[in-house]
């Protein structure tokens, strides 16, 4: 099969999702198939470049850094984007053009489907979808309803990485949705010394929930310092609030730096108040941290039993969770072990083989939303994150307490100090 891929975010631009497209591309390639995509460019980076195999096509548009953007930026993303796009399909033909962010880059293929007949798919990542992320694009998600609803009732596949996401997007929009989990390619990391380092990887956003994780530290043990690595808009109250605290925050990181931290950090936290399929997360389960996150949907669906889940927002718990796994060097390391067996799930061969399954078992259709809920299209019961492959129709549906806790959880809320 041929593949056209859009996306407004490919290495080294843009977060997990842009990994996630790197790794579906390079393991589709290794699949014996074609992918060209045709994502956002940026000063410094070429206009094509070939990705193991993947042919690499970099539009215009304005972007100031490199891991964030915002609304407006992603406009300017639009028609180069669309006229690229359009080139490539009257120069050769494709089986499905793959979008990834039902909008922008669902809105581009929506007109690109209509105008050369070719079916699309829509995978969501989080913020594309009303409600996931209410302290980022809501005014946008206003504005754009009636668009965001015609890009997915005129998809042929709807795709989300995780039950919560699918959930959330199907109580907006009641299209089929099929489940498949986000691809993780593991990479030789590098041999260091596990040290007595907290480490986190985050866009500093309030939604990340770093707030609670740097009141935490207060009262560990002196000889134990938390790692910060990632940027956002929060980062100055952060470093406010981490004033005398054995906290560091890095910046924005190269990947290879990042792979150091993982190696060398003896326990990672993520305490976000909402994920959709955390990449920072499977990252540092394969290198064998031992893992604490929140049970809030999308990270506690990854985790399971690999990991220490808390309430999120609740900086007493996970203040007590880091005492006792900073006391008992024998649990991180059954945690590190069982951390590593549950990213091995997530290959990009596995993921890949079930797009292509995906679009292959089932002819490309608009067909009506089925009664039972999250369901794939010619998979049956959707497609489970667990290395059974498994169908299930009793899962519990996250879409009415997700809908609650994003009203109750005021993601710019700060935790007070502890006396």
């Amino acid at each position: 099969m041929r593949f056209l891929m859009l996306t407004c975010e490919y290495p080294p631009i843009g977060g997990g999702a842009a990994t996630v497209c790197r790794f579906l591309g390079r393991a589709l390639v290794g699949l014996g198939h074609e992918v060209d995509v045709v994502t956002a460019g940026m000063s410094g980076l070429p206009a094509m470049e070939m990705d193991d195999g993947v042919r690499i096509l970099r539009t215009g548009g304005y972007r100031r850094m490199r891991h964030y953007s915002t609304a407006l930026e992603q406009a300017t993303f639009l028609y180069p984007t669309y006229r690229t796009a359009a080139r490539l399909l009257r120069e050769r033909h494709y089986d499905v053009i793959h979008a990834h962010f039902v909008v922008p880059t669902g809105w581009v293929a929506c007109r690109l489907g209509r105008r050369f007949g070719v079916p699309y798919a829509v995978t969501a990542h989080g913020s594309d979808v009303p409600g996931y992320n209410p302290d980022r694009f809501a005014l946008m998600h206003r504005l754009l309803m009636p668009l965001w609803r015609r890009v997915l009732r005129e998809a042929s596949w709807v795709t989300s990485p995780s039950r919560f996401l699918a959930d959330l997007l199907r109580r907006r929009c009641p299209v089929p949705v099929t489940v498949i989990p986000n691809p993780f390619a593991f990479e030789r990391l590098p041999r260091r010394r596990r040290r007595n380092m907290i480490l986190a990887v985050s866009r500093l956003v309030p939604r990340k929930g770093v707030q609670f994780l740097v009141e935490a530290m207060r009262s560990l043990p002196p000889d134990w310092e938390l790692v910060v690595a990632g940027d956002g808009p929060s980062r100055a109250a952060l470093e406010r609030q981490a004033e005398g605290l054995p906290v560091r925050f890095t910046g924005f990181l190269p990947h290879e730096r990042v792979a150091e931290l993982y190696a060398e950090a003896a326990i990672f936290v993520l305490p976000s108040l909402v994920e959709n399929f955390p990449m920072v997360l499977l990252e540092a389960m394969n290198a064998g941290c031992a893992v604490v996150t929140t049970d809030a949907y999308g990270c506690g669906e990854l985790a399971e039993r690999a990991g220490v889940l808390v309430r999120p927002e609740d900086s007493e718990g996970l203040h007590r969770t880091l005492a006792r796994l900073i006391a008992d060097p024998a649990e991180r390391e059954r945690l590190g072990a069982a951390a590593r067996a549950r990213a091995a799930e997530f290959t990009p061969e596995k993921v890949a083989s079930r797009f292509v399954a995906l679009f292959r078992d089932r002819p490309p259709s608009s067909a009506a939303p089925s009664p039972g809920g999250t369901e794939a299209r010619g998979l049956p019961g959707g497609v489970l994150l667990n290395a059974a492959d498994c169908a299930s129709r009793d899962a519990p549906t996250a879409a009415d307490r997700a809908a609650g806790a994003l009203r109750v959880r005021g993601c710019d809320r700060w935790p007070s100090r502890r006396s």
